[in-house]
């Protein structure tokens, strides 16, 4: 069995709950920070919903610097807007997974800073770690911000005190 196959339902499932958790940030309270070194809500909601880009990435370079100078997309100005983004990348990334020869899940891939190495390993391996892994964790830190808000904190691997 290819490993898209693998990773195709598992991609699935990952997005339905992260787009679940997204549409329940509140819009009102953009800045809020359960800590002063976490990141703000607003900016967290949106680096999640831009995960699946860095999942496209994997898939069409062998490399990635994040400190290269390029153009940056200006940040969703609204939930919608946010949501709207979080599909279309969603959209494109797995198409790019069911296509992706098994080989290439294979070959190595990098991801750097300038000349200090962040990862480097298999595709695959970025794959589960570098996008898989990533997005689960922002999605679980944005929970804590929607229970710290009074938001409801949608069900993910069983039920929340929410939604039994």
């Amino acid at each position: 069995m290819p490993l898209y196959d693998l990773l195709l339902p598992e991609f699935d499932e990952e997005i339905q709950k992260t787009r679940v958790t997204l549409e329940r940030v509140p819009e009102d309270k953009p800045d809020f920070k359960p800590h002063e070194k976490s990141m703000a809500m607003v900016k967290l909601a949106n680096h999640t919903a831009a995960l699946p880009g860095f999942l496209s990435l994997m898939l069409t370079t062998d490399a990635f610097d994040v400190a290269a100078p390029g153009e940056r997309p200006a940040p969703p100005a609204t939930g919608a807007e946010r949501l709207a983004g979080f599909d279309a990348v969603a959209k494109s990334a797995r198409a790019q997974l069911a296509a992706a020869a098994d080989r290439t899940l294979h070959e190595n891939w990098k991801l750097s800073a300038g000349e200090r190495v962040i990862f480097t390993g298999s595709r695959y391996h970025a794959i589960r770690s570098m996008f898989f892994n990533h997005m689960i964790h922002h999605r679980a830190q944005l929970g804590v911000y929607l229970r710290m808000n009074d938001c409801l904190v949608p069900s993910i691997y069983g039920p929340s005190a929410d939604e039994k």
